[in-house]
């Protein structure tokens, strides 16, 4: 029996310093061995936000025993362990240096190969550690600094065909929590309190609705919620605001998804329809059931990470290492972090489209 490759994965691109390792089954599935994740929430909490000089000195004080810790759990030894996958983009960069020199360093002293890895790749193909998928698929992704629609055609290969204009989903509401004075990362818990609410209670404005395309904008949502919280005086007005905001956000959604299933179908005519949901706003359970019912209604297959790789994990850098070795895909060990990295590099710029803020 063949030794099957073994992947070392190193994430580090915001605020969450994160190793895992895996290998894959005898039908190469791959098997996650270990995921450890430390996250930063109680150093940025105070400031409202990350800050990126304190996430780059966090990173380099448990990056070492983080990976340690992955390799310990795993049941493996280092000497095991085949190549080192780790992110090189997008991200801030003072915190992507971290993990990726990390990564090079240990590559050249094991002498096995190294790989860097789109982070935004990472998220498009988590799906696959829990489920088998067949190329090609739509991909929604949304989290904290992306938001876009993708045609995922195979690995390496994307297109867009839509991106927000101006903030992040994940963004939109960590700003509408910070403005309902909820503590930083706030966006998680707006779906806690608009179980309290009523949605119907503000009209709130929906950018680019109406203006065709897949493009999405949430940046005049955000305005719109500031002027209202300057008059609410009740925590039941800030849970009914709370349920207009989440459920303008499933309306918007529903609409650009339904436009990015017939622009997906007029590009790859595919014989299965499969959409995929990645990113840390995936674990958003309303949303999530507003979009597998769409699926529902469209003859789409809707595929989900699961609950705990939403958000940024090293387990799908990892994998995406997996996918690269088997394929012979390394890279130098003088390759550059990148703040800047679409998947679909013919893509216009625009501020959501591989940029992590």
């Amino acid at each position: 029996m063949s030794k099957k490759p073994l992947i070392l994965g190193i994430e580090s691109s915001c605020d969450e310093t994160a190793a895992s390792l895996i290998t894959e089954n005898e039908k190469g599935s791959p098997v996650i061995l270990s995921n450890i994740i430390s996250s930063q929430v109680d150093i940025h909490k105070e400031f409202g936000g990350v800050v990126p000089e304190l996430a780059a000195r966090s990173h380099m004080e448990k990056i070492d025993w983080i990976v340690q810790k992955a390799i310990d759990n795993s049941g493996c030894k280092v000497d095991d362990i085949d190549a080192i996958a780790a992110t090189a983009g997008p991200g801030l960069v003072v915190c992507l240096s971290v993990g990726l020199s990390f990564g090079k360093a240990l590559a050249a002293s094991l002498k096995k190969p190294f790989i860097a890895i789109n982070h935004l790749e990472g998220h498009a193909l988590s799906p696959k550690l829990n489920s088998k998928i067949d190329y090609p698929y739509l991909l929604l992704l949304i989290s904290g600094g992306h938001s876009q629609f993708l045609n995922v055609q195979d690995l390496g290969k994307y297109k867009r065909l839509g991106t927000t204009i101006d903030d992040a989903l994940g963004e939109a509401f960590d700003k509408t929590a910070k403005l309902l004075g909820i503590e930083f990362p706030g966006g998680p818990q707006i779906e806690i309190l608009a179980k309290k609410g009523d949605p119907k209670k503000y009209d709130l404005p929906k950018p680019i609705f109406n203006k065709g395309g897949c493009n999405l904008s949430f940046a005049g949502l955000k305005t719109a919620i500031l002027r209202i919280t300057k008059n609410i005086k009740t925590d039941q007005e800030k849970f009914d605001l709370a349920a207009s905001f989440q459920k303008t956000i499933e309306e918007i959604l529903y609409k650009k998804t339904k436009i990015a299933f017939q622009e997906f179908e007029k590009q790859n005519n595919p014989q299965k329809k499969i959409f995929v949901v990645a990113g840390g706003v995936a674990a958003n359970q309303n949303i999530r059931t507003m979009l597998k019912n769409l699926c529902l209604e469209e003859s789409y297959q809707s595929i989900f990470p699961p609950m705990d790789l939403c958000g940024d994990n090293a387990a799908m850098i990892a994998m995406v290492g997996l996918e690269k070795f088997k394929l012979n895909k390394f890279d130098n060990l003088d390759y550059p972090a990148k703040p800047r990295w679409p998947l679909d590099e013919n893509a216009a710029f625009l501020k959501g489209a591989g940029v992590k803020l």
